[in-house]
């Protein structure tokens, strides 16, 4: 594992397009061409041979949904008549595109109707708005290989193939090349929404990054508000801000030219709690001087991996694109930084070069990759972070990854890169706040044993609880923490039993942003006919 726990149809343009990037468009487009019948709409109840295939697409078995129906949507007419039906029989509603939540949020038993975006995958390029479309359910993996093969590009996202686009673009979406290209989110140019507005009218609103767009605070909540807050997404349109080229190829990141990762690994026998200090102290350090938006070091993406002490081994890597000479130098001084004064020189190992889209969609899945082999159950908690850990967080850390009365191989404590090109926007620029952060920090569990829930939920709530002792166990802000990542849920936030800060979750999640979220929630969802536990509340 070398980093965090987690279609091609038409190209072209004329130049009238460049005209648009900005331009407001009131309708929303046809997500077909004329003629074409899209999946569905279906409706698999509970009697339906279908059903259980519907409720096990969530990733995390610790929470599987009992809803009274599973709409399979193919169109944004189908999305319209699905919310339209439960706000007219005051169903509960969920929404799922990859299924790939951390928390049950879906899958909550007050959730009645959950629409699904499985059969709404097309990824495409759109003359008219000169921006690429994606819609929600088109997975990472789908997206690194039509958008590369199709046209060289690519999108700043996450490391797991078979995360949806719909939670992660409006969650901000970070992932390996963040740091040179900002978030998902921040390439977000339009969004369609389907919303229930204050006559109880359910209708799809396209919301533009053209601050004369009537429906612009729309755009801007969906450029890290979070999923399930304002609406239904059904469209995404997405290019690189600043470009007025009409060339598809020139309005994403390209793609790296080629793939490769340079592991440093120490023996978890040979690591005392000085060696661990000074190992995430020389990573933290690390990210702290090569973390500004333009520097060279931002073309590195790195990863400390620490399971615990009887997975036998620690893991540092870094990923560059070995194409660019000067990165294959980069990969090279980060190993020699990390392992300075760490004590014991550890094994370093280097991957062959390889292309870039093999290895990016071939990533196995992190329970997997951990040795868990029946259906995943796992729980994650998280923190963004302007400077690393203080000595006595890493004691902490060192002292649940190695004591006696637990043990677990894939119970493990990371730290993964940040920063840069994400930290080149101002804060209120858009939803996401945390524009400060150098680095993602995390302690998460993963297991098959529906037995052993409590004994691994009891393990991970106890390290995140005392790494973050001094300010009321989690990551409330201070002059290290800038509170955490709305795509890492965690009701245990929202929990006073957990979260003593004075913190709510929403601005640990959300920051100096939430008063204007509440506004545009209040605007857009008057009804609160989208919610969930960790949701945004008028």
């Amino acid at each position: 594992m070398s980093s965090l726990s987690r279609r091609m149809l038409i190209a072209g343009a004329g130049s009238a397009a460049a005209g648009l990037a900005t331009g407001i468009v009131a309708s929303p487009a046809p997500a077909h061409d004329p003629g074409e019948i899209p999946p569905g709409p279906s409706t698999i109840t509970p009697s339906d041979t279908r059903y259980p295939d519907a409720q096990l697409r969530g990733y995390n078995k610790r929470f599987v949904g009992t809803p009274e129906a599973v709409r399979i949507v193919g169109s944004t007419d189908h999305v319209i008549q699905a919310v339209r039906e439960a706000v007219r029989a005051g169903k509960r509603i969920g929404v799922r595109s990859g299924g790939h939540c951390l928390e049950g949020l879906v899958d909550d038993p007050a959730v009645k109707v959950v629409i699904d975006f499985t059969e709404m995958r097309d990824i495409a390029f759109d003359p008219a708005r000169n921006a690429f479309t994606i819609e929600p359910g088109a997975t990472l993996g789908q997206i690194y290989r039509t958008l590369y093969y199709g046209w060289g590009v690519t999108i700043p996202g996450g490391v797991c193939p078979a995360v949806g686009a719909g939670g992660h673009i409006v969650g901000g979406g970070v992932g390996p090349l963040s740091r040179q290209f900002g978030l998902v989110a921040d390439l977000l140019c339009a969004v369609e929404v389907v919303v229930v507005d204050a006559a109880r009218n359910v209708k799809a609103i396209v919301a533009t990054n053209n601050p004369a767009d009537p429906n612009y605070d729309l755009w801007w909540a969906h450029t890290g508000g979070g999923g399930g807050n304002f609406g239904v997404v059904t469209k995404f349109w997405l290019r690189q801000p600043g470009v007025r080229s009409s060339v598809p190829t020139q309005l994403l990141p390209k793609a790296p030219g080629g793939y490769l990762v340079g592991r440093a690994i120490w023996n978890w026998p040979d690591m005392t709690a000085a060696m661990f200090r000074q190992l995430c102290a020389n990573f933290g350090a690390w990210h702290e001087q090569n973390s500004a938006p333009g520097s060279p070091g931002a073309a590195l993406y790195a990863s400390l991996i620490a399971p615990r002490f009887e997975a036998g081994r620690i893991l540092v890597s870094g990923q560059i694109d070995p194409g660019v000479s000067s990165q294959v130098a980069l990969l090279d001084s980060f190993l020699a930084a990390v392992g300075a004064n760490v004590g014991p020189q550890p094994l370093v190992v280097k991957t062959p070069v390889q292309p870039w889209l093999n290895p990016t969609i071939s990533i196995p899945d992190t329970a997997v990759s951990l040795g868990i082999t029946g259906p995943p159950r796992s729980k994650t908690k998280g923190g963004l972070l302007k400077k690393r850990y203080t000595d006595q967080q890493i004691d902490v850390a060192y002292h649940h990854l190695t004591r006696a009365d637990y043990s677990h191989k894939a119970s493990v404590f990371t730290l993964a890169s940040y920063g840069g090109q994400i930290n080149a926007l101002a804060s209120g620029a858009t939803a996401t706040a945390h524009r400060g952060s150098i680095m993602l920090g995390s302690v998460f569990s993963a297991w098959d044993v529906p037995a052993d829930d409590q004994r691994h939920l009891d393990w991970t709530r106890a390290f995140y609880r005392d790494i973050y002792a001094s300010t009321g166990g989690v990551p409330a802000p201070n002059d290290i923490n800038e509170g955490t990542y709305i795509n890492w849920p965690d009701v245990d936030l929202a929990d006073p039993a957990f979260n003593s800060s004075g913190f709510s979750a929403q601005e640990l999640y959300y920051g100096a942003n939430l008063p204007r979220l509440r506004r545009i929630k209040a605007r857009y969802d008057p009804y609160g006919v989208f919610q969930h536990t960790l949701s945004i509340r008028p």
